[in-house]
């Protein structure tokens, strides 16, 4: 459960209240969090960092004080303290001779499939080359709300896991571990070394908010469990200010809590099922089963659309499942009830008669 000694690429996530201290980057930590990572190089291991920081550091250096507030002052705090943080990381690596390289993310590149592996192909290469990528979303030009699309990079460190196929995603916070209850509200709470599937009571406990330039809390990193969780990764949730933590971890010791993997899809399922739904198909229970069977959805099986997309793109069905569909969503609702046989005069020659296949359809467990 705690061995990682065949862990050779490891994500290291590390969030804004760990690495910030006064309203700026902890130096002293980056270059802790420098060594550690340096030595893992040493022995043949690939390492990712996803960092947060950014905000806040940006922040700092305007002399903002408290929690700032608005999409747009967020954007401009981001802009300012994405290269303060850079060099800061850039600087401490450099006294190993490690190299690293900044990857800035919207959910936009990851939702876009030739984007998507374009970004796979470029931390392959990175990672070959010996360099240590540093990741973070790119808060300065996304359209989402910052925070609401990866919250605190909780849920962008998972799906880079999930996406280099990571053996091992160690996910560095103030949260020392998951609790067996709320430990803010109960105290015989206790922390749980070890969890093998995340349950409705623990996601309940999961509820809470995240620092002061941070967005995330226990909720997401739940979130970013089920992510690593189907890429067949562990993810172990520690005190990132406690003592050589890394290199503990790797050791096998018990610090924190680790969330052992359900299952393990394949990369492209991996990608429909983390990519955001353009729409709904609605299917009875026949279509609902057959997909769960491994088979294909057909026309005869849809009940109702909802949505406007275009053939390609992901969408739910019903709530159980993902799927990329053969057929734009106006043609669906064309040829929604009918049989494959009517599909040709309703759409023309050279149209599919199958809305997925099975290689194209996830279950949402």
């Amino acid at each position: 459960m705690r061995d990682f000694s065949k862990a050779k690429r490891i994500v290291v996530k590390i969030g804004t209240n760990i690495l910030t201290k006064d309203d700026s980057v902890d130096v002293a930590y980056v270059r802790r969090i420098a060594r550690q990572i340096s030595s893992l190089l040493a022995t043949g291991r690939q390492v990712v960092i996803v960092s947060s920081g950014a905000i806040g550091m940006g922040a700092g250096q305007l002399g903002l004080a408290g929690k700032v507030k608005g999409t747009k002052m967020r954007q401009a705090c981001a802009a300012i303290g994405q290269p303060l943080l850079m060099a800061e990381y850039r600087k401490a690596f450099a006294r190993y001779s490690v190299t690293v390289a900044q990857v800035l993310l919207t959910t936009e590149v990851l939702n876009n499939r030739k984007t998507y592996l374009n970004l796979r192909h470029s931390i392959e290469t990175l990672l070959k080359l010996g360099v240590v990528p540093v990741l973070n979303e790119n808060d300065s030009v996304s359209t989402d709300e910052i925070g609401s699309a990866f919250g605190d990079n909780d849920k962008l460190s998972a799906l880079v896991a999930s996406k280099i196929d990571a053996d091992l995603l160690i996910m560095l916070s103030d949260i020392d571990a998951l609790y067996n209850k709320d430990p803010r509200k109960f105290a015989d709470a206790e922390p749980m070394p070890a969890v093998y599937e995340i349950t409705e009571e623990i996601e309940r406990n999961a509820a809470g908010r995240g620092s002061r330039h941070g967005t995330g809390g226990m909720k997401t990193k739940i979130e970013a469990a089920k992510i690593a969780s189907n890429a067949g990764c562990r993810i172990v949730l520690a005190d990132g200010r406690l003592k050589n933590v890394v290199e503990r971890i790797i050791a096998g010791e018990q610090i924190g809590t680790v969330f052992m993997p359900k299952r393990k899809l394949s990369n492209r399922l991996r990608w429909i099922l983390n990519s955001t739904a353009a729409g709904t198909i609605n299917i009875d229970d026949g279509a609902m089963r057959a997909v769960r069977g491994h088979k294909s959805l057909l026309p005869s099986g849809i009940i109702s659309v909802k949505g406007s997309f275009e053939a390609g793109s992901v969408v739910m069905l019903n709530d159980d499942a993902k799927a990329v569909t053969n057929l734009g969503s106006s043609q669906l609702r064309a040829c929604a009830g009918k049989h494959s046989a009517e599909i040709k005069k309703l759409l023309g020659p050279g149209h599919r008669d199958v809305v997925a296949t099975p290689e194209n359809i996830v279950i949402i467990d």
